[in-house]
């Protein structure tokens, strides 16, 4: 855990920022409050997947779809 002043930090944040990557970064502002630097890193979304190559063309999905909603099922 590595202890800056706010004076300190400033002039070198994105150092501090790079730091919280590894360890608690704690700076400390003139008025005796303590702030903590803790590096997350987020979680992907379950929406972002790869995209699949296919050989559908726009015309076959779109027929698909409206197969899809008419209720006969078939293009």
């Amino acid at each position: 855990m590595k202890f800056y002043s706010y004076s300190e930090a400033r002039p070198k944040f994105a150092k501090v920022l790079d730091l919280a990557r590894t360890e608690e970064v704690i700076i400390k502002k003139r008025n005796g409050k303590l702030f903590a630097i803790v590096y997350k890193q987020l979680s992907s979304s379950p929406f972002d997947v790869k995209g699949v190559n296919t050989r559908a063309t726009t015309k076959d999905i779109m027929a698909a779809v409206e197969a899809s909603r008419s209720g006969d099922g078939v293009p």
